[in-house]
């Protein structure tokens, strides 16, 4: 798994400079990313990124499509196995509802199905597992998107380079005291609570199922304006909770605010805490690095508790009992 993640600034750079051909569909007002796990993940970058404009964007985690589809609504199905149930269940009912269509995924039943009944499918080859070909599947459809999730070139290729000056730090082959993201591995011992301001969810919620999938500990997520309001109420009782707070260059200054009251909390009542800050650019540069940065410590954490990352046999043993 080190070895892709080593290469996720080529992979990232190989998929947007591959041959996919950019698709356009007239009149979308309304797109729904339906996906799964890692594809999940790819569906909150894409809500992030349209955020501040006049597309309204739902995300499908599950079976069912939302009742506002209609002949402007574009529905992307992603599934990085091809064999996701819940996705191929949205699709088949996208299909049925006539609104507009395109599916990502290295084959599978998803391929089998768009190409029986004529929907747009593109593939993307799966490197080694669905969480490591995080970044073949994104860049892929940000081509293929880009006359809709319309980003300037600049900010694909800022968000590159960002990868590359990242990876110096990070990779397996710069193993000492100054890689960040093996610091933040060995600080973790208990359970990781995930604060995340407007705009980073997607980093937060990739970062908690990351640290399930790979270092198999348990993780949780919640936006700091809302844990102001009840979750931080559990802290007051001792706890193997170990908040870790990641954060905005240009957050909102009520957010930044927040986050200045968290610390003061945290450091009255002694509690050990971590800050994570993103780079400076574009909420695509963003968030890809602040996954990079913390899918990487998840890797190490795993590793430092003489666990395999690959393997997910819960999972497994889930989608075995499951059928479309």
């Amino acid at each position: 798994m080190h070895n892709i993640y080593d290469r996720w600034p080529e992979i990232a750079k190989e998929s947007y400079d591959s041959k996919q051909d950019p698709v356009n569909f007239d009149n979308i007002e309304h797109i729904v990313f339906a996906g799964m796990g890692g594809s999940g993940a790819l569906a909150d970058i894409f809500s992030s990124i349209l955020s501040k404009t006049k597309i309204h964007v739902d995300i499908v985690k599950g079976y069912h499509l939302p009742s506002t589809v209609d002949s402007n609504s574009l529905v992307v199905a992603s599934s990085i196995s091809g064999n996701t149930v819940e996705t191929l269940s949205v699709l088949d009912s996208a299909y049925k509802s006539g609104c507009k269509i395109i599916a990502f995924s290295s084959g599978g039943k998803m391929q089998e199905y768009c190409i029986k009944n004529k929907i747009e499918h593109r593939i993307v080859p799966q490197i080694h597992s669905p969480r490591a070909s995080f970044t073949g599947f994104l860049f892929v459809i940000l081509k293929v998107l880009s006359p809709i999730i319309q980003i300037k070139k600049q900010d694909i290729s800022d968000s590159i380079k960002e990868l590359e000056n990242l990876r110096n730090q990070i990779a397996s082959y710069n193993l000492n005291e100054n890689n960040p993201s093996l610091k933040l591995a060995e600080w973790i011992s208990g359970i990781p609570i995930i604060y995340y301001p407007f705009g980073l969810q997607a980093a937060a919620i990739r970062f908690k199922n990351s640290l399930q999938e790979n270092a198999k500990i348990h993780a949780m997520a919640e936006d700091v304006l809302e844990a102001s309001h009840n979750g931080i109420v559990a802290l007051e009782k001792k706890s193997p909770v170990q908040p870790i707070m990641l954060e905005g260059e240009d957050d909102y200054i009520k957010t930044k605010e927040r986050w200045n009251i968290f610390r003061e909390y945290f450091t009255k009542n002694q509690i050990d805490y971590q800050e994570i800050f993103s780079v400076k650019g574009s909420i695509l540069s963003k968030l890809i690095n602040l996954i990079y940065f913390l899918d990487y410590s998840t890797i190490y954490r795993a590793v430092l508790s003489e666990v395999d990352p690959s393997p997910i046999k819960s999972i497994d043993f889930i989608k075995s009992r499951l059928s479309f």
